[in-house]
């Protein structure tokens, strides 16, 4: 295996210079740094990463725990943040939560142990004692699309006010009033806002205030089904219904058919808190407002990296848009 010595002699400078490139220091002429990667790749030289982070102080990786990675929303977060955060020079360790807090607390414990730079997180619910150890010693954390009382770091989130308004205005315009709320566990964050800012508007909207329509689920299509199933058995019938995000439309959708049938369960209009591909070969098809869930995993890294190099960060709430096609 190649070592920086070997490296430095194929490249024709000094060991100082190969190792100020190879640690990404920008104190060396172009030229230099030209050679000594040139060098490097030739060589396949690899640096030792544990002696590299105990002369620095730092491991140049970053864990990222999201909520669900079968959720597209989550996977797509994710994709955004490796891709800018190998651009930065870091690495990436993920972890999938599954929804579930006792999972998430368990990596998290994992992730201190591998001594990472800092922390990209979506919280499961409130601050646990693992969590709030791993924030007193000083980890970086920034907080993504959830929050968590009593956590104070940076949040780069959805706008679930704004885009629980959209919803709220296409309803009133196709003229729904019993519509069906499917939402998600209040312990989460993104499930209280998104039920609040829904129930602080389906009157002036015109829609049923009555809570026989308004169940929660977990976020996930099974959970949704039930959700959506318990309120189908109060003898409501719906003539819209709006999933809080991706999957729980998904379990909303099967539940629909399994109670009603097809051609009853298609006669019922269908709106969702996330966008997915599929939504374009339903009947009819299912409209959306869509998070950009890209942007959100992008200023995450970007804040992070900020919060380890000593910057300050503040909050970012990313804007939603409304994908209409009732039209189509």
């Amino acid at each position: 295996m190649a070592t920086i010595k070997d490296v430095a002699a194929r490249a024709g400078v000094s060991l100082g210079t190969a190792s100020r490139v190879l640690s990404g220091s920008s104190a060396t002429s172009p030229e230099s740094r030209a050679r000594v990667q040139a060098a490097a790749a030739e060589l396949a030289y690899v640096a030792h990463g544990p002696a590299r982070s105990l002369r620095r102080s730092r491991t140049d990786v970053l864990g990222l725990l999201v909520s669900d990675i079968r959720n597209p929303f989550f996977s797509e977060l994710a994709h955004a943040a490796e891709r800018d955060a190998l651009r930065a020079g870091y690495s990436v360790l993920l972890a999938n939560a599954n929804e579930d807090e006792a999972q998430a607390d368990e990596y998290l414990g994992i992730f201190a142990s591998q001594r990472i730079d800092g922390l990209l997180l979506s919280p499961q619910g409130p601050v646990t004692p693992r969590l709030s150890a791993l924030v007193a010693s000083g980890m970086p954390v920034v907080l993504l699309n959830r929050h968590a009382d009593g956590l104070d770091a940076p949040l780069f989130e959805t706008d679930n006010e704004q885009g629980v308004g959209l919803v709220l205005d296409w309803l009133q315009r196709h003229g729904h009033r019993d519509v069906a709320y499917v939402g998600g566990p209040a312990s989460i964050s993104t499930g209280a806002e998104r039920l609040a800012a829904y129930v602080a508007g389906r009157a002036e909207h015109g829609i049923t205030t009555s809570d026989a329509f308004v169940e929660a689920g977990d976020f996930l299509p099974d959970g949704a089904a039930a959700a959506m199933t318990r309120i189908l058995d109060r003898g409501v019938r719906p003539t819209a219904v709006f999933g809080a995000n991706g999957p729980t439309t998904l379990g909303a959708v099967r539940a629909l058919h399994a109670r009603l049938g097809r051609e009853a369960a298609s006669a019922i209009d269908v709106i969702s808190f996330d966008d997915l591909d599929w939504f374009d070969f339903t009947t009819p098809r299912i409209s959306a407002v869509r998070n950009d869930a890209a942007s959100i995993g992008r200023l995450g890294v970007r804040g992070l990296i900020d919060l380890i190099d000593g910057r300050p960060v503040e909050s970012q709430r990313v804007a939603m848009e409304l994908v209409d096609r009732s039209a189509a």
